[in-house]
């Protein structure tokens, strides 16, 4: 069975109901979620970094703050080089999840950073793979899907309130359809790396 690790940062809970979700997701797959929560800046990254090593894909979570993925991610992110040096992560699956209270608030920024991440390791990136709604601003309510209108991952937004009732269920969906496709292309990957091994040792 294929896995998929969720290694997110969560300042308030918003953004630890969008991983959730992306699991559900990849459980709806078929696959296997493990979900990797960055507690702080000053924990022991080893044992997520290791898990992520071990996983055949990887999803990416952060808070955008102040224009950028949160503080505590990037120290993650920055722990990242010990695998860095060996490409341990080279050829891997990657994608990403952000949610800020606006609408914009620079989250195109924050998911720019974790495609850079991904790619400064040789990392694969899958897009969200959803088109925005067509439909008047007016009409696109919180049940809508994908309804902050993003291409390159999932770009959320959650209101000053509980994360019991925000992000809307728009967003909570799309996060759902962000795991399960990153799932699926995971076990497409995944397989034909098996076969061009086969190949390889056939030659």
């Amino acid at each position: 069975m294929t896995t998929v690790a969720i290694a997110y940062h969560s300042g308030y809970g918003h953004t630890e109901v969008l991983a959730q979700k992306v699991a559900e997701g990849v459980r709806d797959a078929g696959q296997t979620p493990v979900l990797l929560k960055i507690e702080s800046a000053a924990q022991d990254f080893a044992p997520l970094i290791d898990q992520i090593t071990q996983a055949d894909a990887v999803i990416f979570g952060a808070p955008t703050y102040m224009g950028d993925v949160s503080g505590v991610f990037k120290v993650f992110a920055d722990a990242t080089s010990s695998v860095f040096f060996t490409s341990a992560w080279k050829d891997k699956l990657a994608a990403g999840f952000t949610n800020s209270h606006s609408f914009a608030g620079d989250k195109a920024h924050a998911l720019a950073s974790l495609t850079i991440l991904a790619a400064q390791h040789g990392m694969n990136w899958i897009n969200l793979g959803l088109a925005p709604p067509n439909v008047t601003a007016a009409e696109r309510g919180p049940d809508t899907i994908n309804r902050v209108g993003s291409f390159i991952g999932l770009a959320a937004q959650s209101d000053n309130a509980s994360p019991e009732i925000t992000p809307p269920a728009g967003d909570r969906e799309t996060a759902r359809l962000l795991g399960e496709r990153v799932a699926k292309a995971a076990v497409r990957w995944t397989a034909g790396a098996s076969v061009a091994d086969a190949i390889g040792k056939a030659a």
